[in-house]
């Protein structure tokens, strides 16, 4: 919901006055409903340049920065990574030239759909097809859509750390972090994909396996540690595969 905050009482009182005169009034509501979001990963992402990782002995991932929350760092470090974190705007070439093992696609705010860079050197990561991905969050979204797939903006978003999401293949069900208001359609997902997780609440996809490159992603935040039965297994999963 679009709303307007008012701060001091000269502003509220201008407010105010605009809300009991009609085409003022109207203006106003127009200017509130208007507003969009833009460069919201822009605007959230960390670095300007790529944060290089120091030691050679260990397994090397690449860490795309959309806005990622700490702790997908500190999983991959304390599973023996060195991690090197890139700008929301590195292009694929550079990602394959760093000759990473694996590419962490981060969290993020926003719409997927509008970051159409990214999703274009997404896409070239994907025919690249050597490297393992694995997305979280909007890195999930952005790598349905490099995929072919289409996003939508739910009704209710998921927020909170206590949404039920269950494992297609073995039926599990999980208690998960969540903080999102777009979704990926399962019905639009490629025949070389597959849906992994659902959500129980409202059936929206929470998890894709892609079979025809080494590429996982899931909606919900495994790094965030919800519930008695965490899903951060599939941080293990991820260097299982690079």
């Amino acid at each position: 919901m679009k709303g307007m905050i008012a701060s001091g009482q000269d502003e509220v009182t201008r407010i105010e006055a605009m809300l009991k005169e009609g085409a003022a009034k109207e203006k106003l509501l127009e200017e509130i409903s208007l507003y969009r979001i833009a460069d919201a990963v822009e605007s959230v992402s960390q670095l300007s340049h790529i944060e290089r990782a120091e030691d050679s002995a260990k397994k090397h991932i690449v860490l795309f920065d959309f806005g990622a929350k700490a702790n997908i760092r500190r999983e991959l470090e304390k599973r023996g990574c060195r991690v090197t974190t890139v700008p929301y705007n590195t292009t694929a070439q550079e990602v394959i030239s760093l000759n990473p093992e694996g590419i962490m696609l981060s969290n993020g705010p926003g719409d997927p759909a509008e970051n159409t860079g990214i999703i274009s050197e997404i896409r070239k990561l994907c025919d690249y097809g050597r490297i393992p991905l694995f997305g979280i969050c909007l890195g999930h979204q952005m790598l349905a859509l490099a995929r072919g797939a289409k996003t939508s903006k739910l009704k209710y978003g998921h927020r909170g750390g206590n949404h039920p999401v269950k494992d297609v293949t073995s039926g599990r069900v999980y208690i998960t972090s969540q903080n999102h208001g777009y979704a990926v359609e399962a019905d639009t997902l490629p025949r070389f994909a597959r849906q992994s997780f659902v959500n129980i609440n409202d059936g929206t996809c929470e998890g894709i396996e892609y079979t025809d490159i080494p590429a996982f992603s899931v909606q919900f935040h495994p790094e965030a540690c919800a519930g008695p039965h965490d899903t951060n297994f599939l941080f293990d999963t991820f260097l299982e595969r690079t």
